[in-house]
């Protein structure tokens, strides 16, 4: 499985923030209420990130630790992938925010609630990017003896 890269990350928070952008300007523009991320948006966010890395640690202390245990491969293939979805999922959330703190910046008035709680947006989704890209850090597995060997080698001893 191949690391999450930095290049699709960024390409999905200017997604994101490109469309959060668009939906209040459009909202806006319809007359309807704009979109005002909760703080328990945020809370969510970052218990998410602290779970994605608690699960990504018993992987490492396995693979890495004084004792070396047997990691479960379905273990790891879903903690992985739930890092990276983490990641995406940072990317995106972490783009609208950016893109919903524009938009309330370009305006005349800004209510100060509506700034801080998108900003906690913000933090949030970025908190969970990182989070996402520790535990797939966390849970890259040191290759076996039989990897380490070269193509066609003889087992030695």
């Amino acid at each position: 499985m191949t690391r999450t890269r930095g290049s699709l990350l960024v390409l999905l928070a200017a997604i994101g923030a490109v469309v959060g952008f668009l939906v209040q300007i459009g909202l806006g523009a319809l007359g309807l209420s704009k979109l005002l991320p909760e703080l328990t948006l945020s809370a969510t966010l970052l218990l998410i990130a602290v779970i994605v890395v608690a699960l990504a640690i018993p992987i490492r202390r396995a693979t890495r630790g004084r004792v070396r245990r047997p990691v479960d491969p379905f273990y790891a293939t879903r903690v992985v992938l739930l890092a990276k979805a983490s990641a995406v999922a940072g990317a995106l959330v972490g783009g609208a925010g950016l893109g919903l703190l524009v938009e309330l910046l370009i305006r005349p008035v800004s209510a100060t609630d509506a700034v801080w709680r998108t900003v906690a947006t913000l933090v949030a989704g970025v908190v969970l990017l990182v989070a996402g890209l520790v535990a797939e850090t966390l849970c890259i597995v040191p290759p076996d003896d039989d990897e380490k060997q070269p193509p066609g080698g003889a087992a030695v001893g």
